[in-house]
Parts: structure tokens; C-alpha cells; sequence
């Protein structure tokens, strides 16, 4: 080996030795260049994979701006942080304003946990910062979105970090305010600023820094004054005009953004690309579109390339102002500026299409336009048409543009035109769930529940899965319908299929089941529903009660609220009250009352409603005291009676012969300010007849009228009859003929009586005129 190669080989090996010599017993620090190269080596490979010896090493040497150099060298923000934090861990060491920043500027705004570490951190070690580094790190936390941590970092400058703020540290301090809309922390911060750095230390960019902060802030008026001082001074420059621009636009005032651009242009000033583009959109979200479309042929002459985001905002805006033409004119000149639509532009054309029943005109702009697009893309536009069909009423055109699109390809005629216009359906469309959802859903709302099916045979077949609304209108309907089992057929495909019945699923069967009263049924569907965790509807309970009581299966409706409770399926108050309703039009009165003292004790304290039920119940049975005795029960619990426990108590009281007490509960109606109700007055005034009142039943009839309550044709009937008992006869006469003004009349056998009245006492020529009207009725023998 040659000597110059020898030496070359010695100097290699020596690089690789630890950095102390032989000679002597003092430690020699590497070159900053090796140190740092070594350093990068270890940081770029995995933490698993690290000589730790060596890093042990290496760290004795380390010095701030060797770590600045290998943060800043690192191959991502991720290594440097790893790195920076290793450092910090090191004996002897302590990270310098610059590797700080250098940290600072790598890590993403995004991060803001660990930019907020990383300032806490400087802080607590007391990291001395020069005025220039500590404005950086304060304008990094502002873009972060951290302006309280930018404010924490400030105030303890002087203290902690040795640093005594300047104007420009300020100004800093103001950006980070400003862009979280901050304005009174700013403007105390600013008077801070004059207090300490002088007048003179408010410069253009202090007050840039507090236009803007204004502008996020939503306040104009202290905007516009900032403006004016900065007017005054020469310091209006582009991009101060430009965040007035945005700021007005976003606020609504976009004339006066349109003002601002005027004079940005008189100044010589050139409008950016992002000003223009904002002026459109504020335009177009106010409906102004011939305003946008100025400012966008602005953006035109000035050569500024416009994207789809700019031209789908103009193409929508005419859309929405119903310009279909100059929409259709503008995508295409779109389309020649080589600018391809995205299927949410062309939907929303298609949309407008639809609106105005150009369906003929849709389906030919999306065969021109599909040859950019997905597969999926195009079936999404026909479902734009098959939606625009269905909610235009024409369900059989939709129904034969989708079977078009499942059978390839046919031609088929629009059912709005008399078949004079043809729908031409591109070659390869197949539809997809969303297709049949909508149809389907079309044909169920139509009630063409045939077709429906027919329909949902058709995408089984297409190996299309369908969807959990489509399923649940179909079920609903054919319950609707009482097509049971066609019902149960389309529940077991859809789980067959893969979808998941939901609790409307159930309980659209639950409704069907409870049509027909079939408990078993019911019962072996509500054991399913507590299986899959779901409820059944109380308003289907009540209605398989309900039905099950009216058609005297009463024992049954008890046996089936027995089966829910045991199945955890507690009824509510509604559907015992319901039980017991129908209890009581059977005449079963006390299996009733039996109910209510179940559930009284046991499950809830029954509601006004409840209490009526029984009242009434007793009312009809002529059990006048088990009336009373409920009444006071309810009192006692606290509940408040309503006007219809008063009318039946009322009643009650009169049917009893018990006018006085009647009269009472109507006084007491009145102080708790229940308006009483026609029933109310017509109780009252039949009771006081038959007590032989009447005076006091036309006193009564007349607060009727004054308290705006219309008689009814029962009333009147009432009165008359209660007249007649009275022998108040011409009385009698005169509310009848009032009565006939008004529209009502009294029913066969009250006329009879009413007839037999009238010829008893003197009136005979009326009462024949009477009797001929009932036998020209020929309903009486």
C-alpha cells in the first residue's frame, strides 16, 4: 500500500473513534459539520435501530446551532421533533431562541398541541429570545390559532425570557390577535404598545394588523375607520384594499366591496384572482347573478384562469334565477375553455331541467356529457330525471325509464307528452339502489303497489341490493292496503338481501298485524322486536287494544297486555286508557274500574284522561255516585280537571236531577278559567228545563251567545224540547224558526213531539204544517 493511500485509511478510521485523543486527556470537539452529519445519520433511521452508545457520544458535543442545523435538515417535521425533544433531554444542554424556531417554522399549523408544548416549554427554561425570534414565535402561534399562548409567550418576555418587546415584537402580538378576531384584547394590547414604545411606534402594519382584526371580528364600522387613518397617512395598499374586499363580501355588503375594487383600479392597482373570485361568490350567494357575471368577465380580461369551482358557482347561481338558457350557454363555453364538468354541476342542471319539465331535454344533455364521467356518475344523473319524474306526478314515466335502464338501452315515451317525445337511454346503464329507491318509493306514494312489486322482483334479479326506505314503504303500504302477507314476503327478501330491519320495519308489520286483530301474531312479532332491541309503537298497542275491546274481545286485549309486560314491554297510560275505553262501551264498566286500580298501584298514577274515561263510563251505566266518588279520587290526587271532566260531571249532575249542583260545577269552571264548551251549555240548559228553570235556560242560552259560543244543532234541540216540557210553546216556535235560519233542524222523532206540542196547545195550523214535512221525509211509517 502506498503512503498516501496508508494515510488516507488512518484518517478514515480516525473518524470512526471516539472524540478524545491518546496525546492528551483533554476532549477535542469534533467539527460542527461531522457532528451534525453523525447526528442526521442516527435521527433519519427508525428509534429501533439507533446506536445508543453512539448517541451518548455525540450528545457531549452537542451545541445550539449544531441542533439548529439538524432540525433544519431532517427529512420531516416528525424526525425534527424527535430530535429536538432528544436534545432537550440531554445533560448540559438547553435549546437556543434559534433551534426553537427552527423547530417553530418546520411543524405543520395543524399541530397545534405541540407548538403549544414547545412555547410552554421555552418559557419554563427560561429560553432568552431576542426581540426579532420572539416576534417569529409569535406569529407561528397566531397562524396556529393559538393567540392565548401567543399572549402567555409575550407577557413573560420581559421576565423569563430576557427580552424587552419592541414595536415589532407588538406588531406580532397584534397579527396573532387579529387573525382570531380578538379586537378588544388588540386594542388593549395597542394602547400597551403607545404606552411603551411611543405614537410613533404605530406604523402601517400595526394598523394592517388591526384592520384585519376588525374584519374577522364582524366589526365594519371600527374597519372602515382604521381605513380612514390609513387613508390619511398614504398606507392604503393591495392588500389592505384586498381584505376590505373579502371582509365586505363576506359580510353581505358586496357593492362596497365592488367599490373598493373600483379604486384599487384607479390607483393603478391590479385586483387578484382571489379578490375577483371572492366578489362572484358573494354575488351569486345573494342572487345578484348579472352582478357575478360582471366581475366575472373583470376576471376574464384580465387573463385569470377560471376553474370549475368559478364557473359551477355562475352555472348554479342561473340555475337557481331560473336562466336555463344563459346556464346552458355558459357550460358550454365552459366546456370549449376546456374546463370538463363534475357530476355535481351537471346534477344541478339536470335538477333545473327537471323543474321545468324539460325531462326530453335532460335525458339527451346527459348522453352528451357522459362520456367524461363514471359509470356510477351517469346512473346518478337518470336518478336526477327518475326523482324530477316522480315529484312531478308523471310515476308511469319513471317507471319505464327505469325499466329502460334495466333492459338496455330501449326508447321509451314520456307519458307528459302523449308519447310524441322519446327518451333514447345510453347503451350499458345499469341502475343502481338509489334508482329503484326513488321509483319505488314513487310507486308506493301513488299507491301502484303492483308495479312496485313487480319493480322490486326486477332489481333482485339485477343482484341490486336495494335499500331500508324502499323495503319500509313497501311494508308500510301493503299493511296499509291489508296485504299482509305480501307484507311479511318483502321483510324476510330484504333480510334475505343483507338489510337490517329497522324499528319502523317492525312496527309498519306490527301496525298491519293489529288491523286484523290477531293476537298470536302480534304477540310472536313483539318477541322478534325485543330480540333485535326494538320497540313496539305505543299508537299500535293502543290500536290492537282498541279494536280488540270494540269487538268484545276483551279478555283477549287483557291477555295481550299482559304478554308485553312479561316481554319487558311496558304500556303506557294511553294504551290502559284505551283498554278501559273500550271497556266501558261494552257496558263492562267494573272489569274497568278493576284495570284502573291495577295500574294505579302497580305501574302509574292514571292521567285526567284516564279519570274521564271511568266517569264517563259511569255516566252512561247511571252509577251517578261511582261518578262522584272518581271525581273526588282525582281531586285528591292532585289533577286538575279539564272541560271535558266538567261537562261529564255537569251532566251527571243534571241527568241526576241535581241542578243546583250542576250549576256549581259551572260557577267553578268559570272561576278556574275553563271556557265552557257548547256540550257544557247544553247540559246546563236541558238540566234547568227539565228542573222546570227556563227562564234561567234562556239566560243561559243568551251568555252563550254573548260568550261567542255558537249554538249547535243539539242544543237547539235541546232548548226546544226543554221549552216544550215547560210549556213555554211560542217560545219554543220562535227558537225553532231561528234554528231553520241558521241551517239546523230537528231530527224525526224531536219534530214528532215537537208536532204533537204544538197542535196540544193551540198552535194546530203549525203543527199540521210540521207533520206534512216529516211524512214528505217518508222515513216514519
Amino acid at each position: 500500500m502506498s503512503l498516501g493511500r496508508l494515510g488516507r485509511a488512518r484518517a478514515s478510521l480516525s473518524l470512526l473513534r471516539p472524540f478524545t485523543t491518546t496525546t492528551t486527556t483533554a476532549a477535542v470537539s469534533p467539527p460542527a459539520a461531522f457532528l451534525a452529519h453523525n447526528l442526521l445519520d442516527e435521527f433519519s433511521r427508525p428509534r429501533s435501530t439507533r446506536d445508543a452508545a453512539r448517541l451518548r457520544r455525540l450528545a457531549a458535543y452537542l451545541s445550539p446551532p449544531a441542533a439548529e442545523s439538524v432540525i433544519l435538515r431532517l427529512p420531516s417535521w416528525r424526525h425534527a421533533l424527535d430530535f429536538f425533544q432528544w436534545a432537550a433531554e440531554q445533560p448540559g444542554f438547553c435549546h437556543s431562541c434559534y433551534s426553537l424556531n427552527a423547530m417553530v417554522s418546520l411543524l405543520p399549523p395543524h399541530q397545534r398541541a405541540h407548538l403549544d408544548r414547545l412555547a410552554g416549554d421555552a418559557v419554563a427554561s427560561r429560553c432568552s429570545m431576542t426581540p426579532g425570534a420572539l416576534g417569529f414565535l409569535l406569529r407561528r402561534l397566531g397562524a396556529a390559532g393559538l393567540p392565548d399562548t401567543a399572549a402567555r409567550v409575550f407577557d413573560a418576555s420581559r421576565t423569563t425570557l430576557s427580552c424587552i418587546p419592541n414595536s415589532y415584537t407588538y406588531n406580532c402580538l397584534l397579527d396573532a390577535l387579529a387573525k382570531a378576531g380578538r379586537a378588544d384584547e388588540a386594542e388593549v394590547r395597542l394602547r400597551e404598545m403607545v404606552e411603551s414604545c411611543g405614537d410613533e411606534s404605530v406604523d402601517r402594519y400595526t394598523l394592517t394588523s388591526l384592520l384585519q382584526c376588525y374584519c374577522n371580528a364582524g366589526r365594519p364600522d371600527d374597519a372602515n375607520t382604521v381605513f380612514q387613518r390609513m387613508s390619511e397617512k398614504g398606507w392604503v395598499d393591495e392588500h389592505v384594499l384586498t381584505t376590505l374586499v373579502v371582509a365586505f363580501s363576506k359580510w353581505g355588503k358586496v357593492d362596497r366591496a365592488v367599490e373598493l375594487v373600483g379604486r384599487m383600479e384607479a390607483l393603478g392597482m391590479r385586483p387578484s384572482e382571489k379578490t375577483l373570485s371572492v366578489l362572484v361568490h358573494g354575488f351569486a350567494k345573494q342572487g345578484r347573478v348579472d352582478m357575478a357575471m360582471e366581475v366575472f368577465d373583470k376576471m376574464a380580461r384580465y387573463g385569470f384562469c377560471v376553474d370549475l369551482v368559478m364557473y359551477s358557482v355562475l352555472i348554479e347561481g342561473l340555475c337557481q334565477g331560473n336562466l336555463i338558457g344563459k346556464a346552458v350557454h355558459l357550460f358550454k363555453e365552459m366546456k370549449r375553455n376546456g374546463v370538463a364538468p363534475d357530476v355535481r354541476l351537471l346534477k344541478k342542471i339536470i335538477e333545473t331541467f327537471c323543474s321545468k319539465g324539460h325531462f326530453t331535454t335532460a335525458v339527451p344533455f346527459i348522453n352528451e356529457n357522459a362520456e367524461h364521467l363514471k359509470p356510477s356518475g351517469v346512473v346518478s344523473l337518470y336518478n336526477v330525471v327518475l326523482e324530477g319524474l316522480v315529484n312531478s306526478g308523471d310515476i308511469e314515466a319513471a317507471y319505464q325509464l327505469l325499466r329502460s335502464m334495466v333492459h338496455g338501452g330501449q326508447r321509451v315515451s314520456n307519458g307528459n307528452t302523449g308519447g310524441l317525445h322519446l327518451f333514447v337511454i345510453s347503451e350499458g346503464v345499469k341502475p343502481n339502489s338509489d334508482s329503484f329507491n326513488i321509483v319505488v318509493c314513487g310507486l308506493c306514494k301513488f299507491k301502484k303497489l303492483d308495479l312496485a312489486l313487480a319493480l322490486t322482483k326486477e332489481m333482485i334479479v339485477l343482484d341490486c341490493k336495494g335499500k331500508l326506505l324502499m323495503f319500509n314503504n313497501l311494508i308500510l303500504e301493503f299493511c296499509n292496503s291489508d296485504r299482509l302477507d305480501e307484507a311479511y314476503e318483502m321483510f324476510n327478501k330484504m333480510k334475505d338481501l343483507g338489510l337490517k330491519p329497522s324499528e319502523f320495519t317492525y312496527n309498519s308489520l306490527f301496525y298491519g298485524i293489529c288491523r286484523r286483530k290477531d293476537i298470536n301474531a302480534a304477540i310472536d312479532l313483539l318477541r322478534d322486536m325485543r330480540t333485535n332491541g326494538h320497540k313496539p309503537w305505543i299508537k299500535n298497542c293502543t290500536e290492537m287494544v282498541q279494536q280488540l275491546c270494540f269487538g268484545g274481545r276483551i279478555t283477549e286485549a287483557l291477555q295481550f297486555l299482559d304478554e308485553m309486560l312479561k316481554m319487558g314491554f311496558l304500556p303506557d297510560i294511553v294504551t290502559y286508557s284505551a283498554a278501559m275505553n273500550g271497556m266501558c262501551k261494552t257496558g263492562d264498566i267494573d272489569n274497568a274500574l278493576e284495570l284502573f286500580r291495577d295500574i294505579s298501584s302497580k305501574y302509574y298514577l292514571p292521567d285526567v284522561v284516564a279519570h274521564n274515561i271511568l266517569l264517563n263510563g259511569f255516566r252512561k251505566s247511571g252509577k251517578f255516585n261511582e261518578a262522584q266518588e272518581i271525581m273526588e279520587e282525582m281531586l285528591s290526587k292532585g289533577l286538575f280537571p279539564s272541560v271535558v271532566t266538567y261537562n261529564l260531571m255537569i251532566d251527571i249532575w243534571t241527568k241526576s236531577g241535581r241542578i243546583d249542583k250542576a250549576i256549581a260545577c259551572f260557577n267553578k269552571m268559570s272561576d278556574e278559567e275553563k271556557l265552557p264548551t257548547v256540550v257544557t251549555y247544553t247540559s246546563l240548559i236541558d238540566g234547568l228545563c227539565s228542573a222546570g228553570r227556563p227562564d234561567e235556560a234562556i239566560v243561559l242560552w243568551c251568555k252563550m251567545r254573548e260568550n261567542s259560543c255558537a249554538p249547535s244543532e243539539i242544543a237547539y234541540t235541546a232548548l226546544i224540547n226543554g221549552l216544550c216540557r215547560c210549556g213555554r210553546i211560542e217560545t219554543a216556535l220562535s227558537y225553532y224558526e231561528e234554528m231553520k235560519m241558521n241551517g239546523y233542524d230537528l231530527d224525526i222523532f224531536s219534530l214528532l213531539h215537537f208536532t204533537n206540542f204544538l197542535i196540544s196547545h193551540g198552535h194546530a195550523s203549525k203543527g199540521c204544517d210540521l207533520l206534512k214535512e216529516v211524512l214528505q221525509k217518508d222515513v216514519v211509517h
